[in-house]
């Protein structure tokens, strides 16, 4: 959620309104328009302008006449399997994905679609496939209800400065993302996309992009040479993406039948209103561009781009994310790499002028990365005549990149846009009323912390007195959040919040890239980060910050964690292919708590009568500290094998049904049922197609190659006394033999979280003098209470710090006296020392209380607070 949408909500809940559909009136050529359905003419008539056939260069207009004399030839084909009929699972899936958007002309909302029954669904699918299969497409999925929404800072009264929101029909977005989900498969199955495009691709992301170029730069830095680095900027690239190219592109890929065709009337002109508040404007059309609103239009358009770099020099390297795009070089002579890059341009400039898309020489911009001393003269780039602008930072995929790659421009940024979103969490929040400690950490995770975690791996690399300065903003969300005391140590207010610090959380994060980044093979920083380079000179190189791969190995020493194999992911299955398996549900109806051994084990032999010719095979999984194993049962062998210490209990479950699949591949079996007590393994089974565990996917697998088999799956309960499950179980605890020693992505993710929290324990035991510690041994927190006052008041006794025994801090007055007992006032003293209050602790916590454990701790109650109202501290906590 953004903090927008949530400044959103609470000017609500204070009454205020704002309608930013509404323009009052536009500055139109030196005329002032006021009348709403002639401001959404203007709107619209700028918006089509820009999708037009005009707005592209001369050059290429007659270019693009000449080529779309050619036809591009779809020829219909069955033979390709992504051009069968879509299935009921497609359907499901696809309708699970979609997101509650606002409806398009025809008012059907997505709500609606996930609220219907299996008969409506099923009329919905029959629709859909005649759509595919007599290569037609609605025309009234073709029109859009545009709603201009103005672009921040600029001015209001120019038509050009509104970003248009597309409104389009759901049903339609629901059928294209059916269909991306299937062109995304065939061009990830070929291999079609450059490797430096990460945009929209599953386990791809922006942080790819920007650890290549900031590794390039680190690299560059360590070896004294120079990095120049060019970010591009197409001018209007979604509205300009020529429709024709892209059909082209989809023809050179060798798509053919349903599938291209479906796009090729998908790419139709469109037709679109501007609605001003309630009031629609005239008709207009976008001619080119990939309609705006659709699902499959980010998809078309990466296609469309995905040329743009390939003719590079050897030198020059490239990111892609969607139309972010950046190339640079690196080297020692200047001159060398000017004419590497300037060669790079002016080949993507006549790739672009063939295409229809014009770079921006404005906002085209280009920097020297260099730590050289002396005077070095910066580049001189050419871009379609014009000076590319030399800059000393600017903003890449949402990080601010500087000269030097100190990032204390995107630390200072950052801790700008944080503290001014920190001030939601001060409206709704306040020490006597507001939301609960648990809400307003939501609120600090989703809204503050998001922002501090995006690009860790890479401007984590910054000065630790440059990162210091975002100590502050997570410090203030969590005392905000708790209501700690402004005097509290910051030890503590991590632990009384749950929440690390910054640095650990960095760490963490870091980490779980790495090992996200181990698992994927086929990522184009695998070898890069597992096998960095130039250590040799890093290690001599003090002053110079070492790349990603070697900073990992620091991380790696802090959390004590010896570094392992990450198990690779396995090929998803295509879209359209069914993944059903079969499954026996004889036991899941009863409950176990009150359901007796003898009944499981009098069921599961009537059970086995009616399935006598299925061969059984018991399969289970175990975890101990130190130990994970695995068995599958046979009737006349066990196969077991113990597992990395870091795998899950579930881990075990799935590999042991997967050691039961592997040994059915050899023995030929005929029937077999394969039973396991893990109902999260069956689960995971059930839906192994929305699954991102790689033995899901093994299994899933490994049990299509089994035609000839009839597998089935059976979940039956642990631990009542059926045989077979027994000897699976005594099997999997004193599993000792290995095949291959590995660790899925999940597992490895725990395993990181765990160690960050040992690191933190490490760090919380070397505070034993802390008021906290000795409450709170641990870092695993208390639960909180309901009533804001109540709650706060009892985080600042355990923390120790409240207004009344250290406001002094604050203003260098001295320490508060006990009138009473002419010593220094503090929370242990009022609650269980102070003379003056001896009665009153009698009456509400009893004789046997001793010390702060017994009133602060787990069991904390009402009457610490009924005792301060007593002793009338309760308003001065």
């Amino acid at each position: 959620v953004s903090s927008k949408i949530v400044w959103d909500k609470v000017r609500k809940i204070f009454g205020s309104y704002s309608d930013t559909q509404n323009i009052s009136f536009l500055n139109y050529n030196g005329q002032v328009i006021s009348d709403a359905k002639e401001i959404g003419n203007v709107i619209g008539q700028t918006l089509s302008e820009i999708s037009s056939e005009s707005s592209y260069p001369n050059d290429f207009i007659a270019f693009k006449k000449c080529e779309e004399q050619k036809s591009v030839d779809f020829l219909p084909s069955y033979a390709e399997d992504y051009n069968s009929t879509f299935s009921y699972h497609e359907l499901k899936d696809a309708l699970r994905k979609s997101n509650p958007t606002s409806p398009g002309p025809d008012q059907i909302h997505n709500n609606m679609l996930k609220h219907l029954g299996e008969s409506s669904l099923l009329t919905i699918l029959l629709l859909f496939n005649r759509i595919w299969q007599e290569r037609v497409f609605p025309l009234s999925w073709l029109k859009a209800i545009v709603v201009p929404i103005p672009k921040p800072g600029k001015d209001k009264q120019d038509p050009n400065n509104y970003r248009p929101i597309a409104l389009t029909s759901c049903l339609s977005k629901l059928l294209e993302r059916m269909v991306s989900a299937r062109l995304m498969h065939v061009l990830e199955r070929s291999k079609w996309f450059i490797p430096s495009q990460s945009g929209f691709r599953r386990r791809r992301g922006t942080i790819d992009n920007l650890l290549k170029l900031e590794t390039a730069i680190r690299e560059a830095f360590v070896r004294k040479k120079h990095l120049v680095s060019i970010f591009f900027d197409i001018e209007k690239a979604y509205d300009r993406t020529w429709r024709y190219g892209i059909l082209k592109d989809l023809s050179d890929i060798g798509l053919k039948g349903n599938l291209p065709l479906f796009i090729k009337n998908f790419l139709q002109t469109r037709i679109f209103q501007i609605r001003i508040g309630n009031i629609l404007s005239d008709n207009f059309n976008q001619q080119e561009g990939v309609p705006q609103g659709s699902v499959l239009s980010v998809l078309l358009f990466i296609i469309k781009i995905n040329g743009i770099v390939s003719k590079l020099p050897a030198y020059v390297h490239s990111t892609l994310f969607v139309d972010d795009i950046q190339i640079h070089c690196a080297g020692d002579d200047m001159g060398f790499i000017q004419r590497q890059l300037q060669t790079a341009i002016n080949n993507m400039t006549d790739w672009a002028s063939k295409n229809g898309f014009i770079f921006s020489p404005q906002k085209t911009v280009c920097m020297h990365f260099c730590r050289r001393r002396g005077l070095h003269p910066d580049p001189d780039f050419q871009l379609n005549g014009s000076p590319i602008p030399i800059v000393q930072e600017t903003k890449f995929l949402g990080i601010i990149f500087d000269t030097k790659l100190t990032f204390r421009s995107h630390i200072k940024h950052l801790k700008t846009k944080c503290i001014r979103t920190l001030n939601i969490m001060k409206v709704l929040s306040s020490t006597s009323w507001g939301a609960d400690k648990v809400s307003l950490m939501r609120i600090y995770r989703s809204l503050v912390r998001s922002k501090l975690d995006y690009g860790v791996p890479v401007y984590g690399s910054a000065a630790m007195s440059t990162l210091k300065m975002l100590d502050s903003v997570h410090h203030q969300g969590l005392r905000i959040a708790t209501g700690a005391f402004r005097t509290t140590p910051i030890p503590s207010l991590h632990v009384i919040s749950g929440e690390p610090s910054l640095e650990l959380r960095r760490h963490r994060l870091s980490l779980s890239y790495f090992y996200k980044i181990k698992s994927d093979e086929s990522h184009p920083q695998h070898y890069k980060v597992i096998n960095p380079i130039f250590g040799s000179l890093f290690s001599v190189r003090l002053s110079f910050t070492p790349s990603f791969g070697f900073r990992i190995g620091e991380i790696l020493r802090y959390f004590e964690i010896e570094d392992f194999p990450v198990v690779s992911n396995v090929e998803d299955p295509p879209p359209w292919k069914e993944t059903q398996l079969d499954f026996i549900d004889d036991f899941l109806h009863f409950f176990k708590p009150s359901t007796s051994d003898i009944v499981f084990q009098q069921h599961f032999y009537d059970h086995r009568q009616h399935y006598s010719d299925y061969i059984p095979i018991y399969t289970d999984g175990s975890k101990s500290d130190n130990h994970v194993g695995s068995a599958a049962v046979f009737p006349d062998f066990t196969i077991a094998e113990a597992l990395h210490p870091f795998c899950s209990v579930y881990t075990s479950e799935l590999y042991a049904i997967y050691l039961g699949l592997l040994k059915i591949s050899t023995l030929n079996f005929k029937k077999a049922i394969i039973y396991t007590d893990s109902r999260s393994g069956i689960n995971a089974l059930r839906s192994a197609k929305h699954n991102t565990h790689p033995l899901v996917m093994q299994c899933l697998h490994l049990h299509h190659t089994l035609k000839k088999s009839k597998i089935k799956y059976c979940w039956i309960p642990g631990h009542v006394g059926i045989p077979g499950n027994e000897r699976a179980d005594k099997a999997a605890k004193s599993a000792n033999a290995s095949r291959e020693a590995f660790v899925p992505l999940i597992d490895a993710l725990q395993a990181v979280k765990l160690s960050q929290y040992r690191v933190w324990q490490r760090i919380w035991d070397g505070q034993s003098n802390n008021k906290l510690y000795k409450i709170q041994p641990s870092i695993k927190g208390f639960g909180n209470l309901t009533i804001r006052k109540h709650d706060v008041i009892l985080t600042r006794l355990r923390v120790g710090h409240t207004f009344v025994t250290h406001r002094h801090l604050l203003h260098s007055d001295p320490a508060p006296i006990c009138n009473g007992c002419n010593c220094i006032l503090s929370v242990e003293h009022i609650l269980c020392q102070c003379k003056n209050f001896y009665s009153q602790r009698q009456a509400h916590f009893g004789a046997h209380i001793i010390d702060l454990i017994d009133i602060l701790g787990t069991n904390s109650g009402v009457n610490v607070f009924t005792f301060l109202k007593e002793v009338q501290f309760f308003k001065f906590i």
